[in-house]
């Protein structure tokens, strides 16, 4: 009885955090509020302040598994199922940081603590399972803020940190009990941290070289799932479109390119084993006379195995470098499980052969410049993007295949964390997509170009060469490893502490209120 009585005290908490949950998953595209993920996060620890553990897990689950639920709703478009099934598997993660941030709050040092335990939930969530689903990064919603160009110093993880950090001064300064002096100094430290944000130039400056690149957007035959059977047409249409460049070049209304660019799925049908593929790819190519990066699906390397790519095809050698994706999408390009699952969830046939990730990172010198290719979902992995800005990548390229969710908010989203990746590594990213969204965007994560979606678009870009590295790229993974470590051990030393008697709140006066959920917030 006495179990029920603390669940139906836990209840108002629980549904406060998942009103707070929906807040966070609006301050992404294409909503794109993020001054509400800031918001969010006191909203979350006041929720969490004076549960146990458990009813700490309940308030933190129904937060995430909100949140993810508003950021992702895209995922519908492969089935309701699954979109629920990935809004649970991620929200449990913050179940976790619900129990464990309900004891660090506990601690004298909560406010290190717990934005620390933000970044460790989010390398949770970036890493398991299956190569981890790193979508919900608070960073992700920054890219036209001030805030965001700390991610050319400190990185993805260093910035979600920063935030999760203003949060939790936020939290401090309107927590009902806080002492005056932790409120100034949470006051003064916040007004600071976004004041010296502005203060952070980023250059855009080349080493004295550029680049002149094409995009392709071909466009596909039709939205969601069943352009994949149209994949000759796809093909095609990056072809004709590559042809129409070229006319325009020899009528002079547009510039040469040095490079041309295909997107990812831009032929499905393996260019080396089939011969009209083939074709089609070399009259763009003999047309343009210069390097197509093509975006192409190929059979191996096994039976039943295929690998998406980008494969630099020459005008004189044929095809040549070829870069295989490293993290191809659970359920989407291979199955965990295949033979377990298949017999019972026959929509899984669609997938196709599993896709196999590649060895090694999508570098690619292509005359005198060293590109750095990524494709689509894989940008958001920071193992891949650290690879090759440290690698000397100068220019990064992501192809990428968003038909699938046309229209639903996922490519706005993408394109966001694209614009992060160019500030976090100081590089001009240049998109292609089967249908959009592709463009240019500048080593300041200012766009130069967005194309519309499932219209065709062809765009010509002189963009510099870059050299010099960002303090992020130099530091690589060390801040989100430094920073999951003190998140780790801020839960460890506030699960010690539990065992000790305790007679005042951190930061607060002295109190003989019983840690309970019955403890006002």
């Amino acid at each position: 009885m006495e179990r029920l009585r603390a669940l139906v005290r836990i209840l108002p908490r629980v549904a406060v955090a998942v009103g707070a949950g929906a807040l966070l998953g609006l301050a992404y595209q294409p909503h794109d509020h993020p001054w509400l993920a800031i918001a969010a996060v006191p909203l979350l620890l006041a929720m969490l302040n004076g549960v146990s553990m458990k009813g700490g897990f309940l308030v933190g689950a129904g937060f995430g598994i909100t949140y993810y639920a508003v950021l992702v709703p895209w995922l519908t478009v492969i089935g309701g199922d699954a979109a629920i099934a990935l809004a649970i598997l991620e929200g449990l993660f913050y179940g976790v940081f619900g129990a464990l941030a309900s004891q660090t709050l506990k601690h004298k040092l909560w406010i290190l603590w717990v934005p620390s335990l933000w970044v460790a939930t989010e390398y949770a969530t970036g890493s398991v399972p299956f190569g981890g689903f790193p979508w919900g990064r608070l960073a992700w919603a920054f890219a036209d803020s001030p805030l965001g160009r700390l991610a050319s110093l400190v990185g993805i993880a260093g910035l979600s940190f920063v935030i999760a950090l203003l949060g939790v001064l936020v939290y401090a300064v309107l927590r009902r009990r806080s002492a005056l002096s932790l409120r100034a100094v949470s006051l003064v430290a916040g007004i600071a941290i976004v004041g010296l944000s502005g203060l952070v130039t980023l250059s855009t400056e080349g080493n004295g070289k550029t680049v002149t690149a094409a995009m392709i957007q071909g466009n596909v035959p039709g939205k969601g799932l069943e352009f994949l059977g149209r994949a000759r047409t796809v093909t095609k249409n990056h072809m004709n479109a590559t042809l129409d460049l070229e006319k325009q070049v020899e009528a002079g209304s547009q510039v040469k390119p040095d490079l041309v660019i295909w997107p990812e799925n831009s032929t499905d049908i393996d260019p080396y084993k089939d011969f009209e593929t083939k074709q089609d790819i070399e009259a763009a190519v003999q047309a343009v006379k210069v390097p197509i990066l093509v975006g192409a699906v190929t059979e191996g390397p096994g039976p039943n195995e295929r690998q998406t790519t980008g494969i630099v095809w020459d005008p004189a050698t044929g095809p040549g470098q070829r870069y295989a994706k490293r993290h191809p999408v659970p359920f989407g390009e291979y199955i965990p499980f295949r033979d377990q699952l298949l017999p019972y969830i026959k929509r899984l046939e669609m997938i196709g052969r599993q896709t196999i990730p590649g060895v090694g990172p999508g570098l690619m010198p292509i005359k005198g410049v060293m590109y750095g290719d990524l494709i689509c979902f894989e940008l958001a992995y920071d193992n891949v993007v650290s690879d090759v800005a440290k690698g000397g990548a100068q220019i990064l390229i992501v192809q990428t295949n968003n038909a699938t969710y046309g229209d639903t908010g996922q490519p706005e989203q993408q394109f966001a964390i694209t614009r992060m990746r160019a500030i976090e590594t100081g590089r001009t990213v240049l998109i292609a997509s089967t249908s959009g969204i592709s463009g240019v965007i500048n080593p300041d994560g200012k766009v130069e170009h967005k194309s519309g979606q499932f219209v065709p678009d062809v765009y010509v870009a002189k963009v510099p060469v870059r050299d010099q590295k960002t303090l992020a790229t130099t530091l690589g993974g060390w801040p989100q490893w430094i920073l999951t470590g003190l998140g780790i051990l801020g839960a460890v030393l506030a699960l010690l502490a539990r065992r000790k008697p305790r007679t005042e709140d951190p930061g607060n006066p002295p109190t003989t209120t019983p840690d309970r959920e019955t403890v006002p917030v």
